[in-house]
């Protein structure tokens, strides 16, 4: 009866279905718009486009395949030739003497039981969802104009180079060298002839104009105070001083050049438990408002052991994700493990030019 009610409330299809029944969980991340998932059954490296359609080229390093388990804090990834992804939590045996008391309806220690035990499982999938937002900022905002994926934790490193010719660095990349065409220089910079001028070279090389601008709210701020936007924004006013609004800029950017601005100011924790943000300040991008890529997942170990019939408790969730529970012995565990492989696709590129502002 225990053991039935534990697998009744806590399993890999209970987790799923209670992480996509949250709301917030609904969400999507910015990248999502311009790599949506896709999904192939036998995903290598092969299939992953860079620039011009050619494969990217890998960096190898050391890896292993043991799953890291979470003492509910804390983050450990582990990469192959495609990035494979595992990370665990532990139901312990505490935690399954907790849910027996579940039993009882009207037990007020119950939810908190509950929301106890699926935080770390939604913790888990949470930090798997952080990792391709990772990958695709890194794709559409590189800072130094190198495109590619880093990835380095407990001791594996690898470099996913999407520009192995620096072909699309020399066209497509922009990093602004005098002090006083920075945007830091409110008095002297002309960020509108800077944003015009890449959206003329994109546009000359694939007949696509840029329509999206991703920026922090710090560079957008540069905007903000730039002398000769509001110089020109109170050519156009009757009175003698604005107040320059977040909307009001953005209207005038929209009017002028057709271009919509999109301050993404979401963070995350990396692996040392500092907070990061997904687009890097000092860093502009720009592309359509149409997708670049794709995010790629391929079935994990779990998913193929579960279509080979094996006993393994797998569900998926956010197209890629795989939440699996596994019953031990010594100690009296449920092991929860969250894996995925992932890697985006970015054959657009092209379509997509980067200013480094600062």
């Amino acid at each position: 009866m225990a053991n039935k009610l534990i697998t009744e409330l806590y399993s890999a299809k209970t987790i799923a279905e209670q992480w996509t029944s949250d709301p917030s969980n609904a969400v999507a991340y910015l990248g999502e718009a311009f790599f949506p998932a896709n999904k192939q059954m036998d995903l290598d490296l092969a299939w992953i486009k860079g620039h011009n359609g050619l494969p990217i080229s890998l960096k190898p390093s050391t890896f292993d395949a043991k799953a890291t388990f979470r003492d509910r804090i804390g983050v450990s990834k582990i990469t192959t030739e495609m990035p494979f992804f595992r990370e665990g939590a532990l139901l312990t045996e505490k935690d399954r003497r907790d849910m027996l008391r579940l039993q009882g309806a009207d037990d007020p220690y119950a939810l908190s039981v509950l929301n106890h035990i699926y935080d770390d499982a939604n913790g888990l999938i949470d930090g798997a969802r952080v990792v391709s937002e990772r990958m695709r900022f890194q794709l559409l905002a590189p800072a130094d104009g190198n495109v590619g994926i880093n990835i380095a934790s407990n001791g594996v490193s690898y470099v996913y180079n999407y520009d192995p010719d620096g072909s699309w660095k020399s066209s497509n990349y922009t990093a602004l060298t005098t002090a006083a065409d920075k945007w830091d220089a409110a008095t002297t910079c002309d960020p509108l002839d800077d944003l015009s001028t890449a959206m003329d070279a994109v546009e000359n090389k694939t007949g696509t104009r840029p329509d999206t601008a991703i920026m922090s709210l710090k560079t957008f701020n540069y905007l903000k105070k730039a002398a000769s936007i509001r110089s020109a924004i109170l050519a156009q006013n009757a009175t003698a001083n604005i107040f320059m609004t977040t909307e009001l800029a953005k209207q005038f950017i929209k009017t002028t050049l057709g271009l919509d601005v999109i301050v993404y100011t979401k963070k995350f924790k990396k692996e040392d438990g500092t907070a990061a943000a997904f687009m890097p300040d000092d860093v502009v991008t720009l592309l359509t408002a149409t997708p670049v890529g794709e995010t790629m997942f391929s079935y994990t170990p779990e998913e193929v052991d579960l279509a080979s019939g094996s006993a393994v408790d797998t569900s998926t969730v956010d197209t890629g994700i795989s939440v699996t529970t596994v019953q031990t012995v010594d100690p009296v565990n449920v092991e929860t493990i969250v894996s995925e492989i992932v890697l985006p696709t970015f054959p657009n590129m092209d379509n997509v030019a980067v200013l480094k502002v600062v």
